[in-house]
């Protein structure tokens, strides 16, 4: 019989968030009291006013195909919300609203980037980054985010990394795994070089409204002569926590989103009529509700950011946006695969490696705060407690 399998199956790695939180499901059905940091999602509820938009929006019958691009009506909301909170000024022919920001990432990725073509990507950096390059046949380039230099960017490392080939450069911020925002002199730099050098840049913020201590958050897309060379990534998953409702989008010039939309048909057709109109409710009737999480997730980071660096062995920077702590574990004599394994058996505690973001995550371990407080004391008793055991 003939090999069934596509060879480019062979360019994907199975993710190695899915195999520790599966690992953690597989002993939490066995009775065992497993605390959950592998997750990348809000613990929160979805709001109120925004499952109630759902539940009208079903019952009026809306519940059949809405324009492949997605309603006029949600497009020319994240327009308003664009305009007001980044500064950009779009036209909803420029919006894609897509089945969660994975599909955007994919449909953007495949849209431009050819066999052999390269694409910067940042290091560590959300998997799908990695994956889908070299699942297309194109070739991802690392470039280094430093836990020395506060996971901001070398430009001159990305300089030296820019050939002829280079078609697109990646940003996260905030930045999963790490929690750090480009700074403004940082994203100017990178602006400056994108004109120079004829690049595209794909800003993803996804966790723009998750962000602390007076930090400010700044789309790329809004400096001068960046909005007709990029591809505005975001969606309703981390701010309103809607992960399971699937709702992202992309914003870029008209002839790109036509173009995306081409993929876009043929994959989803369109993202579900019910969860974008409720998307629409979220932008539209938000109060306190997105301010009210970040609040709690700031009192849960201080706490976990304290009691780690207290651990002997370990320490960490505090991050600055996103829900996630990127614990430096080197002077333990274990890698980070071998001691989330090692966390996991013995504290019964869920964190991810950091090697499964890349090279730039070895001798890192990934804990997300996005859980209760109690836990996440619980978490750092049970963190200490191992950490003392395994250098006793």
């Amino acid at each position: 019989m003939k090999a069934i399998i596509a060879e480019r199956m062979d360019r994907l790695v199975a993710s190695g968030v899915r195999k520790i939180n599966e690992k953690a499901m597989a002993m939490k059905q066995a009775g065992e009291q497993v605390l959950h940091f592998e997750y990348g999602r809000p613990d929160f509820d979805t709001p109120g006013y925004i499952k109630r938009a759902v539940i009208e929006s079903v019952e009026a019958g809306e519940v059949f195909y809405t324009s492949g691009p997605g309603m006029s009506e949600l497009r020319e909301a994240i327009t308003e919300k664009l305009q007001r909170d980044n500064n950009i000024s779009y036209d909803k022919s420029e919006i894609l609203v897509t089945v969660g920001l994975s599909e955007a990432i994919f449909h953007v990725l495949s849209t431009i980037l050819d066999e052999g073509d390269e694409i910067l990507i940042p290091d560590p950096v959300w998997m799908n980054y990695l994956n889908v390059p070299r699942y297309l046949g194109a070739v991802p380039v690392s470039y280094g985010l430093r836990e020395e230099n506060e996971y901001q960017v070398d430009l001159e490392e990305i300089r030296s990394k820019i050939t002829a080939r280079t078609k697109a450069m990646v940003i996260v911020t905030p930045n999963n795994p790490t929690g750090g925002v480009l700074s403004e002199q940082t994203l100017r730099g990178i602006a400056d070089m994108a004109i120079s050098r004829d690049i595209w840049v794909i800003s993803d913020e996804i966790y723009e409204r998750l962000i602390y201590d007076n930090e400010k958050h700044i789309s790329i897309a809004s400096l001068p002569g960046m909005k007709e060379r990029t591809f505005t990534m975001n969606g309703f998953s981390k701010a309103y926590s809607m992960t399971g409702w699937r709702i992202g989008y992309v914003a870029a010039p008209q002839e790109m989103i036509a173009t995306l939309n081409k993929i876009h048909e043929y994959n989803t057709i369109c993202a579900p009529s019910f969860a974008q109109k409720a998307s629409v409710i979220a932008l539209q009737n938000e109060t306190d509700e997105v301010a009210d999480m970040v609040k709690e997730y700031k009192r849960r980071r201080d706490y976990a950011v304290k009691a780690i660096n207290e651990i002997g062995g370990l320490s960490c920077l505090c991050p600055k946006g996103a829900f996630y702590i990127f614990i430096n574990i080197k002077q333990l004599p274990m890698t980070s695969a071998e001691f989330a394994e090692y966390l996991l058996d013995t504290a019964k505690m869920a964190c991810v490696p950091g090697e499964v973001f890349g090279e730039g995550g070895k001798g890192y371990l990934r804990m997300c705060f996005a859980n209760s407080y109690e836990n996440i004391v619980e978490g750092c008793r049970r963190l200490k407690e191992a950490v003392d055991s395994l250098r006793e």
